[in-house]
């Protein structure tokens, strides 16, 4: 009875501890948004469609980026995989970072570990740089890829 007290109790713990290191939008992710690219894609920038309309006109123009929807639009649809494209170290693109993996840190460290924060919230296997259709030769992305975006709020 002891053997089994102290093996539920052992399972209590690992539960408890592996849900505090849940990586979440609110706790982990928003505050590196805010901090790194809030100045750029915040409040005042306008939303995804607004953009779209906009930006042929104002070409210094972003698109906001600031709250979990308006971020998940860039990682969903309607501009899926668009962070990951923007964000990339370049390890998944064949060597060429995406134009903001600059804007992650002041220094390679920084940007490496703002990157996995960003890569452990979306989920194992989540990050890619598909788009919703396939597109010069690199196929659209699929529902089994979309299905590992995890991504807690």
């Amino acid at each position: 009875m002891k053997k089994m007290a102290v093996i539920v109790g052992l399972f209590v713990g690992l539960t408890a501890s592996a849900g505090a290191q849940d990586v979440t939008w609110r706790k982990d992710v928003e505050p590196i948004i805010k901090a790194k690219c809030g100045a750029c894609h915040g409040a005042s920038q306008p939303e995804f469609a607004e953009w779209m309309v906009l930006r042929e006109k104002q070409k210094t123009l972003s698109p906001r980026m600031d709250t979990y929807a308006h971020f998940m639009g860039y990682v969903v649809w309607p501009a899926t995989g668009a962070m990951m494209r923007r964000l990339d170290d370049g390890k998944a693109s064949g060597g060429k970072p995406g134009n903001m993996y600059a804007y992650l840190g002041g220094d390679d460290a920084e940007r490496a570990k703002n990157l996995q924060v960003i890569k452990a919230w979306l989920g194992e296997g989540a990050w890619n740089l598909n788009r919703w259709n396939e597109r010069k030769g690199v196929p659209g992305i699929t529902k089994e890829r979309l299905d590992k975006i995890k991504a807690k709020y």
